[in-house]
């Protein structure tokens, strides 16, 4: 009776643990050397196991493998490097006694794809060879038929270690269906560089031999980050070694439609060529600040990370019937650009600008530690005030614009390029008109005191002839000698420089009032204002006053300048004055003409009189 209870007692504690071990899983490392040198056979990918294998029956039969590597077999220890958490593979019990394994579902748990950048491309390797699967006598391979993948929590890591370059596409999860006629469908999402992005594929998975054959692909893409409107897409795919060609490519970004091909070679460094013609492309911009600042405005000084660059070539050609950068837009456009060890050329022709064009081309070279960036356009009839308003958000001029800018610079921020812009540049503004500001009325209350700001009103414009200068730019300094405005009611030349990296100016005007609606063309000269007028300071809201001082520092200006200046101005008024005294006599013709009348001794110091307003206007008193 005591022997049965014993025996009682062991086949319960070994139903017991064989219950545990079927819930736990049955440790299986003899599964291992079979499961790496399978994988090993297929991909070529060298495996290691770092943690344990198991089988489980409960609730279903599935193989679990913890800590694995996959790694590429490369001399130079640079190759691809796949680590996993965990792979679990749950199968169907009867699947296996008929030697077709099938795998209801696959997943793979923190999986993190390790991928080098590299700066230079390099001799493709011959690829190895897998090792042969023996083949079984009906001359069939057996492969296990996978139901459905999931992938939780991934990472896909691109670095640089002597460039000291890591960046990151992290909380990858992917859901994979694979259906009976081999149709796949595919959801997932992640986030890239801290912004969220959604996918979902449509695909059939080849046969057999998945080489050169055509793979139809339905793709959309949401990412709200880059794109304004989400991505949609269908190809067909063909591998071919290590060159993925995507032909027949067409689809749409929001409303804008787009047709074309491409190819990616990822042998070492990826080369990438695409040709894509949009109807519509809609290119979004950073927004701007939705309260203005308290203080001037300024560059920016963050960095601008284009490192990217030196880590794939491309040979890139784009076309769009329309073409929206923020609020800039384009019709039509056609952009040519390669990407080559880091360097960046680009060339835009018979770029469609606001009734003009553009030509230009851009170099950005990012090899070295600090970026150059070398620009030379053309701008020919272009519209001024949407051009300037939608780029630079900046709506004082108006007219037909011809420019020509041919600079260089180099800088890792907005700040720093600006300041050290070197080059030249012109522009000439023709038929417009300057918002916002009356540069006569501007004139007239400079003879009462200095002005602090450019006296802004919406309600008020300049309108212009012309308006022209010509710059030579050495480390953000742009020094003119040739500013000049004519319109039909003033005139201006000056000189001066402008600190473009500061954001302020210091230009000596010349300005001229037209006091007649002849405007320019009328015989006689402009009536001066005959002093210099210097303008200072943020060029957000420099302050302006007239430059006595430096009159009087120069002598030959004196003589001239101001001499003529006064003389005008004292001809005007002894013109006035007679007029005046004219007028008294015909009003009083009794009068004796050689009899000074009863106060005419104090004439001159009464108010009313036009020398003392001139006088008083000129010497701000």
């Amino acid at each position: 009776m005591k022997a049965l209870k014993i025996l009682s007692g062991a086949i319960a504690a070994i139903v017991a643990l064989t219950i545990l071990l079927l819930i736990i899983g049955i440790p299986a490392g003899f599964l291992t050397s079979t499961i790496v040198d399978r994988i090993a056979q297929e991909t070529g990918y060298r495996v290691t196991v770092g943690g344990s294998t198991k089988i489980g029956l409960w609730p279903s039969l599935n193989v679990t493998m913890s800590e694995v590597t996959l790694e590429t077999p490369r001399e130079d220890n640079t190759g691809n490097r796949i680590t996993i958490g965990r792979i679990e593979a749950i199968m169907r019990l009867g699947s296996v006694w008929s030697g077709q394994p099938e795998i209801t579902e696959l997943v793979i748990d923190r999986p993190v794809v390790r991928i080098p950048l590299l700066r230079e491309r390099r001799p493709t390797a011959r690829p190895s060879t897998p090792r042969q699967t023996p083949v079984p006598a009906n001359g069939k391979v057996p492969a296990p038929r996978i139901e459905r993948i999931t992938l939780t929590d991934g990472m896909v890591t691109l670095s640089n270690p002597r460039d000291h370059v890591e960046n990151h596409i992290e909380n990858i999860g992917i859901r994979a269906n694979i259906g009976a006629d081999r149709h796949i469908g595919i959801t997932g999402s992640a986030r890239a560089s801290g912004h969220p992005l959604a996918f979902d594929i449509k695909a059939s998975a080849p046969g057999q031999a998945p080489e050169r054959q055509a793979i139809p692909v339905e793709l959309s893409i949401d990412a709200p980050a880059l794109l304004q409107s989400p991505l949609s897409g269908k190809a067909d795919l063909r591998l071919d070694g290590t060159v993925v060609t995507i032909d027949n490519l067409s689809g749409a970004i929001g409303n804008g439609a787009f047709d074309g091909r491409a190819s990616i070679d990822l042998a070492s460094k990826p080369l990438v060529k695409l040709d894509l013609d949009f109807r519509q492309l809609d290119i979004a911009t950073a927004p701007g600040s939705p309260t203005p600042p308290a203080s001037p405005p300024s560059w920016n000084d963050d960095p601008i990370d284009l490192t990217g660059l030196n880590y794939v070539d491309a040979q890139l050609r784009l076309s769009a019937a329309e073409l929206n950068i923020g609020q800039a837009h384009f019709s039509p456009a056609v952009i040519q650009a390669t990407i080559e060890s880091g360097v960046l050329k680009g060339a835009i022709s018979n770029l469609g600008a606001y009734g003009g064009l553009v030509r230009g081309e851009i170099d950005i070279d990012v090899s070295q530690n600090t970026p150059a960036y070398t620009v030379h356009g053309d701008l020919t009839g272009v519209r001024a005030l949407p051009l300037l308003r939608s780029a630079a958000d900046f709506d004082k001029l108006d007219g037909k614009l011809q420019a020509k800018i041919a600079v260089r610079s180099e800088g890792a921020s907005q700040q720093a390029i600006m300041s050290n812009l070197t080059g030249t540049a012109s522009a000439n503004f023709q038929d417009g008109a300057i918002r916002g500001l009356n540069l006569a009325q501007m004139i007239h209350a400079l003879t009462s005191g200095p002005l602090s700001g450019w006296q802004e009103n919406r309600e008020q414009t300049t309108d212009l002839t012309e308006l022209s200068a010509s710059f030579r730019i050495d480390k953000g300094q742009a020094a003119t000698a040739d500013l000049n405005l004519v319109g039909p009611l003033v005139k201006a030349t000056g000189t001066g420089m402008i600190d473009l990296g500061g954001r302020t100016l210091v230009l000596r005007v010349e300005p001229k009032l037209v006091m007649t609606t002849e405007g320019q063309g009328r015989t006689s000269d402009p009536a001066g204002f005959g002093i210099p007028v210097m303008i200072e300071g943020p060029w957000a809201e420099p302050r302006i006053y007239p430059d006595v001082a430096g009159i009087l520092d120069n002598p030959d200006a004196l003589g001239s300048t101001l001499g003529e200046t006064l003389g005008n101005l004292l001809q005007r008024g002894l013109g006035a004055g007679a007029e005046r005294n004219r007028g008294s006599a015909i009003q009083s013709p009794s009068a004796d003409p050689s009899a000074p009348a009863q106060g005419d001794a104090a004439q001159p110091q009464q108010n009313g009189w036009p020398m003392n307003g001139i006088l008083r206007q000129f010497f701000g008193r």
